[in-house]
């Protein structure tokens, strides 16, 4: 969390950093704060007090918020991609393309569309009756487990789910994996080594990002059906949830040189107001 807030902290002040691709990174990092509020705040209180329980509407208001996050996520990393597609395959075009109103408008499409995804899904979940026994096998309140313990019939929710995750993740999987089909050819058509690495150098580090999270996604709802990977599914839903979040910053800001030269800016100048000689701090 920390590390998404220092991040947004950088695209903010750092005029050098104030274009598209920071603009969406900075973005990113605002939803991945929240996404990590939404799920490790009721972790720690479990952890350290030992209470396990969780009210219905509780559980029912994290499922929301969590999915609306997700679900805007996946909008999030599809644009991004696109936006490197641009920046890489039509350089000349870029500034047209992506000017500020359209990065606004990506931005704000993607909020509303995740709102509007887990929304109707909720108002659907919370129409069912549940139980009387309220034990979730997990460590936090995601769709599955909670279905699972209705007394109701969930045909008709289970089938909005799976219309809504398919408007969710599968355009902005296409999306994604299209942008990078485009994006590896063009850059294998560079002449020089050194072209291709710059090239490449822009857009390795929302690679790794990407295939962390639609990897572990895919997999987390493809086997929980499937009793003997259930333990593996808390796994990987912990990857996704808490580890990805966490791990972000630390993949954009050690594989991107604009990044680490603005946090090594913000370091000095930081150090200066303090009243440490300058000439202590290497600011090239």
């Amino acid at each position: 969390m920390v590390g998404n807030i220092l991040l947004i902290v950088l695209v903010f002040i750092d005029q050098h950093l104030h274009t598209p691709m920071y603009f969406f990174l900075g973005n990113l990092s605002f939803l991945e704060t929240c996404y990590s509020s939404t799920i490790m705040p009721r972790m720690l209180i479990r952890f350290l007090s030992g209470n396990q329980s969780i009210s219905l509407s509780g559980c029912i208001a994290q499922m929301y918020f969590f999915g609306f996050l997700a679900a805007t996520e996946c909008y999030f990393l599809a644009v991004m991609s696109y936006d490197r597609y641009l920046a890489i395959c039509r350089p000349l075009h870029y500034a047209m393309l992506m000017n500020g109103r359209i990065c606004i408008l990506l931005i704000a499409v993607s909020w509303i569309i995740g709102l509007l995804l887990i929304t109707i899904l909720t108002c659907l979940l919370s129409q069912l009756h549940f139980c009387n026994q309220y034990i979730i096998d997990h460590f936090f309140c995601d769709f599955t487990p909670v279905v699972r313990l209705s007394c109701s019939d969930t045909q008709v929710v289970e089938m909005a789910a799976f219309i809504t995750s398919s408007i969710g993740i599968l355009p902005t999987f296409l999306i994604t994996v299209a942008s990078y089909v485009f994006i590896i050819t063009t850059i294998l058509k560079i002449p020089s080594i050194t072209g291709r690495q710059k090239a490449f150098s822009t857009c390795s580090s929302h690679l790794t990002v990407v295939s962390i999270f639609y990897g572990s996604l895919m997999i987390v709802y493809i086997l929980p059906t499937m009793e003997k990977f259930k333990d593996l599914n808390k796994v990987f839903s912990f990857l996704y949830t808490v580890l990805t979040p966490m791990a972000n910053p630390f993949i954009y800001s050690l594989r991107n040189k604009e990044v680490r030269s603005s946090l090594r800016k913000t370091v000095c100048q930081l150090w200066g107001f303090s009243g440490i000689p300058k000439k202590l701090c290497i600011c090239n």
